[in-house]
């Protein structure tokens, strides 16, 4: 017999889908006006740190890496393979002019294709804060998941609690995030063990910065 389909289920992963799509049109329509501001976020001493936890070879997925500037840029130029997701097709191709060493993939970083253990190294900058908040724990599992034993993640947050839509570069945006305490527990509860958390305002935007390391027996 045919299971009858939850209608509730059905409105929200429709209400899900609608913001994922807010975001992607938002970004290709801002994209290049969005690459140009870039440099006012000063990222270069918590990438540091980041890099400090990771071998010379590693691999590293930059999820939602966006037009690329500045970090994937930076960790190309710190000798490392960089692999980025992003699913505006407009930041991908400024990303492809700017740092055109790194591996690029049209793809959502809530469905990432990539096997178990593909990673060193993860960052996920101004991206999460993008996602509806109800797929959080799900991202999080997932970045578990493609990262290896002991690979170590980077990631940045919301300060507070907060969704809602707003003009942004002219165009319609959607932002979506937990508090910082829920945060933490979403990465604590996928296993990934938190190393430091520090607020930081980059481009007079604060947000919350959190080193992690995943927490894998290996196979």
């Amino acid at each position: 017999m045919e299971q009858t389909k939850d209608p509730d289920r059905i409105i929200r992963l429709g209400r899900m889908a609608e913001k994922r799509e807010v975001v992607r049109n938002g970004y290709d329509k801002i994209a290049r006006e969005y690459q140009a501001n870039r440099h006012i976020f000063d990222n270069i001493k918590v990438l540091e740190e980041f890099s400090s936890y990771l071998p010379s070879n590693a691999r590293i997925l930059d999820a939602g890496c966006g037009a690329g500037v500045p970090c994937a840029r930076l960790l190309v130029k710190a000798g490392f393979e960089v692999v980025g997701v992003d699913f505006s097709s407009s930041m991908l191709r400024l990303a492809r002019e700017s740092v055109p060493e790194a591996s690029l993939v049209k793809e959502d970083m809530t469905r990432l294709g990539f096997r178990d253990n593909s990673f060193d190294g993860l960052v996920a900058l101004y991206s999460i804060i993008h996602v509806p908040r109800e797929m959080h724990a799900l991202l999080y599992q997932s970045f578990h998941r493609v990262l290896k034993p002991d690979g170590v993640m980077l990631v940045c947050v919301h300060s507070d609690e907060w969704e809602g839509e707003a003009e942004y570069f002219g165009a319609r945006m959607f932002w979506s995030e937990y508090s910082v305490e829920e945060a933490l527990q979403m990465v604590k509860d996928a296993g990934i063990q938190v190393i430091s958390g520090k607020h930081l305002v980059t481009g007079g935007e604060k947000h919350y910065w959190v080193l992690a390391r995943n927490q894998k027996k290996s196979e």
